[in-house]
């Protein structure tokens, strides 16, 4: 579990609404741009975030919210290389439907595909993350209030 301290700013039922703290990652060592709880604190200090809360909570108590890191992996290949794939998928499909034509645009069709399916693949991503199984995605949870 990637794990780090946030103050709660708005809370409803079973969910609490997040801001991260100033302090950049754990502050152990100076390799901010290769930790992942740096990046995970960064997200948080970005902007409120919704999160899970099974522990009644307070407005201005601090928290700590975990990211299981098996999802977090799963949920960022499927939307970095999912693209990809689609997109060079579109292109290849381009390619070999106009690999005969004598048009001089084949080319600028291939790269339309390409961009086609790199938006295509964005657009499906979004829905799914609106739409389908949550469990797939990475969804933080809080741990445990710091007293």
């Amino acid at each position: 579990m990637i794990e780090t301290i946030t103050t709660v700013v708005k809370t409803q039922e079973h969910r609490v609404w997040v801001l991260g703290s100033q302090d950049s990652g754990c502050n152990a060592c100076q390799q901010k741009a290769g930790c992942s709880i740096n990046n995970l604190d960064t997200l948080l200090n970005r902007k409120a975030i919704p999160v899970d809360s099974q522990i009644a909570l307070q407005v201005g108590d601090q928290v700590v919210v975990a990211i299981n890191e098996k999802l977090l992996l799963r949920a960022s290949l499927l939307q970095y290389i999912l693209p990809l794939i689609i997109m060079f998928l579109g292109a290849g499909i381009a390619e070999q439907v106009l690999k005969d034509s004598p048009s001089e645009f084949a080319e600028l069709w291939v790269a339309g595909a390409a961009l086609s399916g790199l938006l295509l693949s964005l657009w499906l991503i979004n829905k799914l993350q609106r739409l389908w199984l949550f469990s797939f995605w990475a969804v933080p949870t809080v741990v445990k209030k710091i007293i």
